[in-house]
C-alpha cells in the first residue's frame, strides 16, 4: 500500500491505474478508523480494481466551539487497517495541502442540509460537501462509498454529485453496529463507562421506530413520541432532535410513504451522537 500526503501524487497514481484500464474505487474518511469504516473499504474492494482512502480531519466542517482539537487519531491504526483490507493507496494530506492560505471557494447543497444535523451545524454541510468535492477531482473514482449512518450526509452528496453533473457513482452502505446495538461511531471513544451504557437508548429508540413501521403504523407523530419516550427515560440523554423525512429530501413528512428516514441526534453528556433507519414505508 503507498501512504502520500501530496495531491500530485494521488493524481499521478490514479492516471496510471487509468493508463492501465482500472476501475477506482473512492472512500473518504476523518481516519480513526472502525470496522463501519472497514467494510466500506471492502466492498469498495470486491468492487473496483484500485481502491484509494482518504484519512483527512477537514477542519472546515467543524464549527467553532466543535471538536476539531480533541477529534480522535490514530493514522498508525489506520494505516494497518487499510492494508490488511487491500487498500492500494492511503492519502492522508495535511490541511495546508488541501486549503490554500487564502482559500474562499466553498461547495453547499441547499435545502436537503438545512433541517435534521443542518439546523444545529449551519456550516458543517457546506465544509463536507467542499471537501468531498475537492477530493472527487483529485481522485477522479469510479464509485465512492459512504456510511448510512450519515444519511443527511449521504443524502448531500448524492444531491451535490447529480447537481454538479460529476460522473460518480455514490455507494450509501448499511450501518454496522456493535454488538450490543450502538452504531459505530469514531465519536463512542468519547463516552465513559456510564455513558457508554446510556448511550444504548439511541439504538433502542431506532429499532422500537423501525418496528412500529414495519408493524403498519404510519402516522409520524405517533412513531417519533414512542422514541422520544425511550430517550428521554435516559437521565444523560439530551435530544436533539428525533424526526421523520423524506430520504432522498430530508423533507419532514407527517406520514412514513416511499423512502422513509427516521434519524435521531442525541447528546450523551458532552458527546453527540446520531443513528437512523430507512424504510420503503
Amino acid at each position: 500500500m503507498e501512504i502520500t500526503g501530496l495531491i500530485e501524487a494521488v493524481r499521478a497514481q490514479v492516471k496510471e491505474w487509468r493508463r492501465q484500464g482500472h476501475s477506482v474505487g473512492f472512500v473518504p474518511t476523518m481516519g480513526y478508523l472502525h470496522e463501519g469504516h472497514e467494510s466500506l473499504i471492502q466492498r469498495a474492494v470486491k468492487e473496483n480494481d484500485k481502491v484509494v482512502v482518504s484519512d483527512f480531519v477537514n477542519p472546515i466542517q467543524f464549527g467553532a466551539q466543535e471538536d476539531l482539537s480533541t477529534y480522535p487519531r490514530d493514522l498508525d491504526a489506520d494505516c494497518a487497517l487499510c492494508e490488511a483490507a487491500g487498500v492500494d493507496l492511503l492519502f492522508h494530506p495535511a490541511p495546508e495541502e488541501m486549503y490554500a492560505p487564502d482559500f474562499s471557494t466553498y461547495v453547499k447543497a441547499e435545502r436537503v442540509s438545512d433541517g435534521l444535523c443542518g439546523k444545529s451545524r449551519p456550516t458543517h454541510f457546506q465544509g463536507v460537501c467542499t471537501v468531498v468535492c475537492k477530493l472527487f477531482h483529485i481522485v477522479m473514482p469510479d464509485r465512492a462509498y459512504f456510511g448510512q449512518k450519515d444519511a443527511q450526509q449521504l443524502a448531500v452528496i448524492r444531491r451535490m454529485t447529480r447537481d454538479l453533473n460529476l460522473d460518480i457513482a455514490i455507494v450509501g452502505c448499511p450501518i454496522i453496529r456493535e454488538a450490543d446495538g450502538l452504531a459505530k461511531s469514531s465519536r463512542n471513544t468519547y463516552l465513559n463507562e456510564e455513558e457508554r451504557t446510556a448511550a444504548l437508548v439511541l439504538s433502542r429508540a431506532i429499532f422500537l421506530g423501525e418496528e412500529l413501521i414495519k408493524q403498519g403504523e404510519r402516522d409520524a407523530e405517533t412513531v417519533l413520541s414512542a422514541m422520544r419516550e425511550i430517550i428521554l427515560a435516559e437521565p444523560l440523554a439530551r435530544i436533539d432532535y428525533v424526526e421523520m423525512v423524506d430520504a432522498d429530501t430530508m423533507e419532514t413528512i407527517r406520514q412514513a410513504k416511499g423512502r422513509t428516514l427516521v434519524a435521531i441526534a442525541v447528546w450523551i453528556g458532552t458527546t453527540r451522537l446520531i443513528d437512523n433507519f430507512i424504510l420503503e414505508a
